[in-house]
């Protein structure tokens, strides 16, 4: 039977595309929906273990890969599953406005999550049978490159225009110096009542006083606690609190009851960790004194639009440490609040007995509006990636359904598949391996982006959405990926067992910058890149040992089966970690939590040396 179906096509016309589109929804859950979350006020913990589920697609998707052998065809499997990413990211497009957006986002991007993992298996199936081998060792680079620019797209590209719509869609940044001397008079706290606001014709961001100096003494700490408690009390009644962790579980409802587990085991564990392991903030004093403190209000001078959330975060921007922000670093105004003062309380180092200024800058910008507008552009490229490709992918006469004699010679290969995997050689201390040697990045990447975007005053490094995304998504991906060629070209060379040890060494010492990072706190941009890239560079260089050494474990006779319960069992070693890593770093703080990432990474180091492998593996011979 004849048919005008092409069965080949130039795989420039698809491969590139293909692998571009499959790129783009893994970033995408894995990493722009943490920068998201964040810029919504999702606490650390949440945005950490939520996620983190969300590996759980790529983990068991070596369940049902034979579902994709045994129905349909590949290339039906691809088109039918970019319409449905596409209908997943116009799901969260359309739900990050509403009031319970944390829930509805996550369903959401548990269907992004599935229909992408589903792509993979499908994409990777296709590529075998639309290419004969020649070509697809001449474009396994070519696939591997254009999934890299998806990471840029999604980590950079995206994560820019969405900063630089939150810029332009806020008011002008307001810039607001508070200096700290010992002849000031001392004022801690004017009531919200007394304030007198300026009136102003346009719409704009409105501090008062206009001008704050503290004076560099101390005071009782029973007074700063009660200014404190004071400052929580304003902000509650006039609702900015309340919308700190918009949509997300309501942990502090009196309503619900307190597990056993919750009361004999979670609290003490908890207590035990931030106790033992937290960070001093600031040592306490016998004479119950502590640095001075005072409350400094934010409102807006006009009410914004129907309907219409106005998110201002305010924060240390440069200047004296001793100055810091103690509490009320993000507010959100709507038309039931815009005109009553947001409160945010400023101490000083109890040991300041100097001169000392420092800025601080008021910043907003309508963060719903912004990642809307992303996630609609994205659902858009998926509508058009579904309709390229449905006319572009060729018709391989191979790509069919795979015929089964019944079910229950499906069932009896479906089980021997795994059966052969787990009765390889030293399979278990491989699969140990594989879950432990990312152990301490996959703590790392989970908090890397917040640690960027708190505030300095909470440990952060306060950098804007664009900033984090210019770092993260071009730099970091430039060295990332110029850190995987280098490492592809060494191991060639010397093969997998020469490289492992050192590669180890370049994916885990470098996490150390983050340590750096957390202690000195710099403004530099250039020294901040420096850092990321001199880790992600070491993280591409690593990366590549650890890619060979999944494809050397599922070398045999269901290589491409093998293949993807290894890769299942690398999913799982980065989502279980990840889940706890935010509940760990907000207990002992950023600089511990680095600490502790390098810490996690020893078992790598000690089970590289018990992993048996064929010293010419990997090694370029003079047959290829």
């Amino acid at each position: 039977m004849k048919t005008n179906k092409p069965s080949k096509r130039n795989p420039w016309f698809w491969v590139p595309s293909l692998y571009y589109a499959e790129g783009i929804p893994y970033i995408v859950v894995m990493t722009v929906s943490v920068i998201m979350y964040k810029r919504l006020g999702v606490s650390n913990a949440d945005i950490a273990l939520y996620t983190s589920w969300l590996y759980l697609p790529w983990v068991i998707k070596p369940l049902w890969s034979p579902v994709v052998d045994l129905f349909k065809t590949k290339r039906f499997w691809i088109i039918t599953m970019q319409l449905l990413v596409g209908a997943g990211l116009a799901g969260i497009a359309l739900t990050i406005p509403v009031p319970n957006f944390f829930k509805y986002t996550l369903a959401f991007f548990w269907l992004l999550a599935f229909s992408s993992a589903t792509h993979d298996i499908a994409a990777d199936g296709f590529y075998m049978l639309g290419l004969n081998e020649h070509d697809q060792a001449f474009f396994v680079g070519i696939r591997s490159t254009f999934y890299r620019f998806a990471m840029i797209t999604g980590q950079g590209l995206l994560v820019i225009l969405a900063g630089y719509i939150e810029s332009h869609t806020g008011l002008p940044p307001v810039e607001y110096r508070i200096t700290a001397s010992p002849t000031a008079v001392v004022r801690n706290f004017t009531p919200p009542d007394s304030i007198k606001f300026p009136e102003v014709k346009n719409q704009k961001l409105l501090i008062y006083p206009k001008k704050l100096e503290l004076a560099a003494t101390l005071i009782p700490k029973a007074q700063a606690d009660s200014i404190a408690k004071l400052v929580n009390k304003i902000n509650a009644f006039n609702g900015f609190l309340k919308k700190e962790n918009r949509g997300v579980r309501k942990s502090n409802s009196p309503a619900k009851r307190e597990s056993w587990w919750q009361k004999n085991v979670a609290e003490k564990i908890n207590k035990f960790i931030k106790n033992n392991f937290g960070e001093e903030l600031a040592p306490a004093r016998k004479d119950n004194k502590t640095g001075n403190v005072a409350v400094v209000y934010l409102r807006l001078a006009k009410p914004p639009g129907k309907d219409e959330e106005v998110v201002v975060n305010f924060g240390r921007e440069s200047g004296d440490k001793s100055i810091s922000l103690l509490s009320g670093t993000r507010f959100v105004f709507t038309g039931k609040n815009w005109n009553k003062p947001a409160a945010a309380l400023i101490k000083l180092d109890p040991k300041l007995r100097t001169f000392a200024e420092a800025s601080f800058v008021a910043r907003s910008g309508n963060i719903p509006l912004a990642w809307t507008i992303t996630f609609v552009i994205l659902a858009a490229m998926f509508l058009l990636f579904f309709l390229y490709h449905k006319f572009i992918l060729p018709y391989p006469l191979t790509d069919k359904a795979a015929k089964s004699d019944g079910e229950e010679s499906f069932l009896s290969g479906f089980f021997k598949t795994f059966v052969l995997y787990f009765k390889k050689p030293h399979i278990l201390i491989g699969i140990t391996f594989i879950l432990l040697y990312r152990l301490g990045e996959s703590q790392l990447v989970k908090l890397a982006s917040p640690f960027m975007l708190d505030a300095r005053d909470i440990g952060g490094l306060g950098l804007t959405t664009g900033q984090v995304g210019m770092i993260y998504g071009t730099i970091g991906i430039l060295a990332l990926t110029l850190g995987g060629i280098l490492g592809g070209i060494v191991a060639a060379r010397n093969g997998l067992k020469y490289w492992l040890f050192p590669m180890i060494v370049a994916i885990n010492i470098p996490d150390v910058v983050y340590v750096y990072l957390a202690y000195a706190q710099p403004q530099s941009m250039l020294i901040i890149s420096g850092c990321v890239a001199l880790e992600q560079f070491g993280y591409g260089f690593g990366f590549t040992a650890f890619m060979l050494y999944m494809i050397y474990i599922s070398e045999g006779e269901f290589k491409t089966a093998h293949f993807a319960i290894t890769t299942g069992f690398m999913a799982l070693g980065m989502m279980l970690p990840g889940m706890f890593s935010g509940w760990l770093q907000e207990l002992i703080g950023y600089r511990h939590f680095f600490i502790w990432v390098l810490i996690a990474t020893i078992p790598a180091f000690i089970l590289a040396r018990f992993v048996p492998i064929d010293p010419e593996f990997g090694k370029k011979t003079g047959e290829q």
